[in-house]
């Protein structure tokens, strides 16, 4: 699953908006123009992908989300939705860069997801059962670490997929 499909998925899931979304990717940092974020948010054929995740491939109609740009929008999602963290002076303070490579970018999506909607374990579990993944404590906790932890497990593309699936469910239902 690449960046731009884990931002198109979130993006449904949450029914983000076009102008949330410009404001979200600015509150982490990163400025883009409307059009900018709706070739971000184009699909296309994977074929047309690099292997090497940290260089976009641009086109006129669409932008590479790279790793840095995601961790832009998942830090400015979490002060979109739960406000600025201040230091015990009152200062804002800037959240550490978590993706270290490709291979943790479901781990990062899964615990910046989880502090921005302010979701406890027990409902990350339900979430990940709405879309059919049993999940238990100790394999959530695992996901959930920092990587170099000696419980770490990386996040395969069936969690991620499967979260976002169960976002969906669950917040697209309540909307309706």
């Amino acid at each position: 699953m690449t960046n731009n499909d884990i931002l198109i998925r979130l993006r449904y899931a949450l029914d983000i908006k076009n102008t949330e979304m410009i404001e979200i990717f600015e509150l982490g940092g990163l400025t883009l123009t409307k059009e900018e974020v709706l070739k971000i948010l184009t699909k296309i054929d994977d074929d047309d992908f690099y292997e090497d995740y940290d260089e976009p491939q641009e086109t006129e109609t669409f932008i590479k989300c790279t790793n840095s740009m995601l961790e832009s929008f998942l830090n400015g999602f979490i002060t979109f939705k739960r406000g600025p963290q201040k230091d015990k002076n009152g200062q804002t303070v800037k959240q550490d860069r978590s993706i270290k490579n490709h291979a943790s970018v479901n781990n990062v999506l899964l615990k910046k997801v989880k502090i921005a909607l302010s979701l406890t374990g027990e409902e990350m579990i339900e979430i990940f059962e709405k879309a059919g993944l049993t999940v238990s404590k100790g394999e959530l906790g695992a996901l959930l670490r920092k990587e170099g932890h000696k419980n770490y497990k990386p996040c395969g593309d069936k969690y991620a997929r499967n979260f976002l699936k169960g976002l969906t469910l669950k917040y697209r239902d309540d909307i309706k």
